[in-house]
């Protein structure tokens, strides 16, 4: 009797142990159609990043624009959509450096006029997406109006430029540091001294040299603690690569907003460098861009 309990046990839980081993035979296939999916449908998205079609005078420049500078984005889309860019000249142009164009003011110039003042009546926001997105070769990014005028940075409603841009050495690109980490200072030090206006007003007014001294290491001395918790100044890895092998224009990052990069027609963008121009940085001949175009 007690053999046919045992039995009948031995087989209850074999039972129980075929029937968890199809369930989870059914549930890791579930997983793995999920992941399979998902995957697809990530890749699916990566691979339809937004582009457009910049037909020029030299060629076709295609760019795709990045999702994480939404307002450049959909500001650009909409201006392309619009048909705004189509007939605009590329207006200014600096070997090494960059091609700029939407001046809607360039479609009717007369030849050898000053252009780049021509707007849409607004602007941008600043998107910085940094160190993520740099200007390095064929990066493109918005034109602005100076720091004096717009201190926050914001875009131009419709101007933008692509890098050329050139290589640049390592003691180069240490030099750019040395000068962004003295301009990091700078600021630091001026943002520190507004919350002590109390005690520098007092020392000034009892003409103490010593405390004003004081002061001064004192808030030294913080600026280089949170120097030593803040890189930004610093090039990264990847950034040092890109400027030291295609190039690019790294003395603009973090000044101006990159938006996207050019995937086709480099080679169009250096031909349109590498023309002859005149005053003002404007081509000799009228290089235009014929058709703007969302590729969809």
């Amino acid at each position: 009797m007690q053999f046919f309990v045992f039995l009948c046990r031995y087989i209850l839980l074999i039972y129980k142990l075929h029937t968890v081993y199809k369930i989870m035979k059914k549930s890791i296939f579930i997983i793995l159609v999920s992941v399979f999916i998902i995957s697809e449908s990530c890749a699916e998205k990566k691979e339809s990043a937004t582009k457009v079609r910049l037909e020029t005078t030299y060629g076709d420049i295609v760019v795709k624009l990045y999702p994480e500078t939404a307002k450049h984005r959909a500001n650009f889309l909409k201006l392309v959509n619009e048909g705004f860019y189509n007939g605009v000249l590329f207006h200014r142009v600096i070997a090494d450096f960059m091609i700029q164009a939407g001046d809607p003011d360039s479609k009717k110039a007369k030849p050898g006029a000053m252009l780049g003042s021509g707007d849409v009546g607004y602007t941008v926001p600043a998107e910085f997406i940094y160190p993520q997105y740099y200007h390095k070769r064929g990066a493109l990014a918005s034109a602005r109006q100076g720091d004096d005028t717009n201190p926050l940075k914001a875009s131009s409603g419709c101007q933008f430029y692509i890098v050329q841009g050139r290589p640049f050495s390592d003691e180069e690109l240490n030099n750019l540091e040395m000068k962004n980490e003295q301009k990091l200072k700078d600021k630091l030090f001026t943002e520190i001294l507004n919350t002590k206006q109390v005690e520098l007003n007092q020392y000034k007014l009892e003409r103490s040299q010593t405390k004003l001294d004081a002061l001064r290491d004192s808030i030294l001395a913080e600026v280089n603690i949170r120097i030593e918790k803040d890189s930004s100044y610093k090039f990264t890895a990847q950034q040092r690569n890109d400027y030291r092998t295609i190039g690019g224009t790294p003395h603009l990052d973090g000044a101006y907003t990159v938006f996207g990069e050019v995937v086709e027609g480099l080679d169009v963008v250096d031909k349109i460098s590498k023309t002859k121009t005149g005053p003002y940085d404007r081509p000799v001949e009228d290089i235009r861009v014929i058709k703007a175009e969302e590729i969809k």
